[in-house]
């Protein structure tokens, strides 16, 4: 397979409402996408990278400007199949985000000239995965009780609370009083610190399935001082970005669940690595989200498939987030679940008007 043309489309995308996290306020979705042409066929890659760096190092221009002018040269003229990229871009130090919108670009150009899925080729075995949702912090714990409620109407399995110092116990004990029993997290996104110990063991007494990413990214260590201090399984998230990073953090005790995002991890085919050695630990992973657009949802749709993705992912419809997605058959949870999809390579079609209205910027990246 040999790459004859591509093109980064920047897209905004207004979100339903606002998103806030211990790190930003969303109102809004920044996007890249990048759409290639080879001799397999046309492929799309979506990076998952912020408008700014607050999330990880990596932010949005930065990564076009990675991809369009330090990846995509390497792979100009030689003959591709997508399981090399990785080694292809290896000699490009980080920017993990830019290579996955890169490889998944190229992954789905090549497996829809296979006639196959993505799900298949990364080796699925479900066809539906259970759908989970994601709670921003809100103003306050009435407007936060609403939300929830309306999530589970909907049929979300399990919902997963957005925490920051300051929003953590009150806004938990609410909802745990008001609906009981449910699947319910909290994610922290490293907003503490080993001093909020006595915060934690607090919310042992939530029975919570799991509290993400406590701590800093890189604090391993902190992370299994507090994971022998509490009852609650820890799960990280940001501290793990490759297979290897993966291993050491469960090598150390600093986790006993991992949250997996291929964006982070520099692609799907790590990804499934992650997987693989968590597996090989007997430690559980789930698939979180980005607030992707259906595009890179469908390629997490085929990822949590696999059969180690054990625990309820951030696998919601596309109206959790934007009214209108660029796909033409956008994601929907029936019974508390979302389809995987099963056509070739990413198994969505890209809503070309739909894609146009939210398009600000089409950038060719010469291959020549």
């Amino acid at each position: 397979m040999r790459l004859h043309r591509a093109e980064l489309f920047t897209v905004e995308m207004p979100l339903v409402s606002p998103f806030a996290t211990s790190f930003a306020v969303q109102t809004h979705r920044q996007l890249t996408l990048l759409r290639v042409e080879t001799d397999a066929g046309v492929g799309w890659g979506e990076c998952v990278a912020m408008a700014d760096p607050l999330y990880s190092s990596e932010y949005l221009a930065a990564a076009g400007q990675v991809i369009s002018d330090f990846l995509l040269p390497r792979l100009r003229g030689k003959d591709l199949s997508a399981s090399a990229v990785s080694h292809l871009l290896g000699p490009v130090k980080g920017h993990r985000m830019a290579k996955a919108t890169v490889e998944m670009a190229l992954l789905d150009a090549e497996l829809r000239g296979a006639s196959m899925s993505l799900s298949d080729y990364l080796g699925g075995v479900h066809d539906r995965v259970p759908s989970g949702v994601s709670v921003g912090i809100m103003d306050s714990v009435e407007e936060l009780l609403a939300a929830v409620g309306g999530y589970l109407e909907e049929g979300y399995q399990r919902i997963k609370l957005k925490i920051q110092p300051g929003w953590e116990l009150e806004p938990v004990r609410a909802v745990r009083r008001e609906f009981g029993d449910i699947a319910l997290q909290v994610d922290a996104n490293a907003a503490f610190t080993t001093a909020d110990v006595r915060l934690f063991q607090q919310m042992d007494e939530f029975g919570l399935l799991l509290v993400e990413q406590p701590l800093e990214d890189e604090d391993l260590t902190d992370h299994a001082f507090l994971a022998a201090r509490i009852s609650t399984p820890v799960c990280l998230d940001e501290s793990v970005v490759s297979a290897k990073s993966a291993a050491d953090a469960i090598a150390l005790g600093a986790c006993s669940v991992v949250n997996i995002k291929a964006g982070r991890v520099g692609g799907y085919l790590e990804a499934r690595r992650v997987h693989d050695v968590c597996a090989a630990h007997g430690v559980p992973v789930w698939c979180g989200g980005m607030v992707e657009t259906g595009i890179g949802r469908a390629a997490n749709m085929a990822l949590a498939a696999l059969p180690n993705f054990r625990l309820i992912g951030d696998t919601s419809a596309s109206d959790r987030f934007f009214t209108t997605d660029i796909i033409t058959q956008p994601f929907v949870i029936e019974d508390g679940y979302v389809a995987v999809p099963r056509g070739p390579g990413l198994g969505v079609e890209v809503d070309e008007q739909a894609l146009a209205a939210v398009t600000v910027a089409r950038t060719e990246i010469a291959l020549g």
